[in-house]
């Protein structure tokens, strides 16, 4: 059993832990169980590199370097991966660990988490990365690993997927990837206005054009000049409104209410609707030629009830968000109420999962979110094991849904399953095993 470890050491907000000169870790405290997710029982007597992961352990150890060389580091920015798999932006600092003699026994390190600034950060700059799309899931990892091609392309993209799917989030990353990064990113809500302010919206008008017209106004595609124009609920715009949107796709032009001539349209558009626009098209309402200029690159996004696997990260992310912008201690949900998140099916995808988190931070009393903070309609879904201290692990839930999903759509086949997991076979036998998978 490891000694009791030294309360000062506890008390420090910093994670600390020492190795020995064979590299095994001697000493493991609290914050470096709470910014890592491993108890000290779990870190102590494990090789370092085995508990504290970090993006440069293979190719230059800080705490190694500091050995050879008796140079402390100081604030190296690295990114750590927690026992779950996350993954934490952090700042490490090294040292020699000498005995009362001055005879060098091992080495210290200290580390602290910068999710929270890193996250303020981003919020700052409104700029978002395909790895702030927070995702285990296979179908989104697939539509990641094609999104830097789309983002280099100037093609026009088409997203559909349900409400609160996350359409804008995969429209802004797009943008913020792309040579218009530098450029605005505009954003418009089709089904928020009608038809004949909409087009005044899009186009913008000239003084005079119509009653109450002033002055001129720029339209959207005039504020998006040098970026990219997202047009949400695309399937809602009335086809008279359709053939003018196709006139700035093919012609790159567009005309202002009242102007005499066309402008230039330097605009890349990115559309998105919750419809079938092929159902549309069926019945009228939505234009053949209008659809493939925009079906040019499409993207699906599935159900979140269809990516459950996804709900402990996301719930994650959003509890590390609330925390820093209320400034809350709260660490996340406890596991009865993840269970009862887990088994909801979310008609109203990502939104409905993040307003549910942000009721938490309203409604929690303690450190964390328990299944009482939550909506009733999730609330009502948990079974009596829930509300106890059996409730099962929320991260076996989610890794045991990945994987049954992963045998059913590749036929129950080991081999190809492990390949689509990107895992060895023999990992995916064992997992089985101690989840008591079976397929078929």
């Amino acid at each position: 059993m490891p000694e009791p470890m030294d309360p000062i050491l506890d008390s420090i907000a910093d994670g600390v832990f020492t190795v020995d000169a064979a590299w095994r870790i001697t000493t493991w405290n609290r914050a470096a169980e709470r910014i890592t997710g491993f108890t000290r029982d779990q870190a102590v007597g494990m090789p370092c590199r085995d508990i504290f992961r970090t993006s440069v352990c293979r190719r230059k150890c800080a705490l190694r370097n500091t050995l050879e060389t008796g140079r402390d580091a100081v604030d190296v920015r690295v990114t750590i991966q927690t026992k779950d798999g996350t993954e934490k932006p952090t700042s490490i600092s090294t040292a020699v660990l000498r005995d009362a003699t001055g005879r060098a026994i091992g080495g210290v390190e200290t580390f602290r988490d910068l999710s929270e600034l890193e996250l303020l950060r981003r919020q700052l700059h409104g700029r978002f990365r395909f790895g702030d799309i927070v995702s285990k899931s296979h179908r989104i990892q697939e539509i990641l690993r094609v999104l830097p091609d789309i983002a280099r392309a100037e093609s026009t993209v088409l997203i559909q997927g349900p409400s609160g799917s996350g359409k804008e989030l995969f429209a802004r990353a797009i943008h913020d990837q792309s040579h218009r990064h530098a450029g605005p990113f505009v954003a418009v809500n089709c089904a928020a206005l009608p038809d004949t302010l909409l087009e005044s919206e899009l186009f913008g008008h000239k003084a005079g054009a119509f009653t109450d017209a002033k002055r001129d106004q720029p339209g959207r595609f005039a504020t998006a000049q040098g970026g990219t124009l997202f047009l949400d609920e695309i399937g809602d715009i009335s086809t008279a409104l359709q053939v003018k949107l196709l006139r700035v796709l093919q012609e790159k032009e567009f005309q202002p209410l009242g102007a005499s001539r066309p402008v230039r349209a330097d605009v890349r558009v990115i559309a998105a609707t919750h419809q079938d626009l092929r159902q549309l098209m069926a019945a009228g309402r939505f234009r053949d030629d209008l659809f493939y200029r925009l079906n040019v690159v499409r993207i699906e996004l599935p159900c979140l009830k269809d990516r459950r696997e996804d709900i402990p990260p996301l719930v994650r992310f959003f509890v590390e968000r609330f925390a820093a912008e209320t400034g809350r201690d709260i660490q996340g949900v406890t596991p009865g109420a993840m269970a009862a998140l887990m088994r909801h099916d979310f008609p109203g995808n990502i939104r409905e999962l993040e307003n549910a988190i942000e009721r938490g931070f309203v409604l929690c009393r303690g450190s964390v979110i328990d299944l009482d903070a939550l909506p009733p309609e999730i609330a009502l879904g948990a079974t009596p094991a829930d509300h106890g201290p059996a409730a099962a692990d929320a991260f076996d839930l989610a890794e045991v849904a990945v994987i049954r999903r992963a045998l059913a759509e590749h036929g129950g086949h080991r081999v190809r399953t492990a390949a689509a997991l990107g895992i060895h076979k023999a990992t995916l036998l064992r997992k089985m095993a101690r989840f008591a998978i079976r397929y078929p």
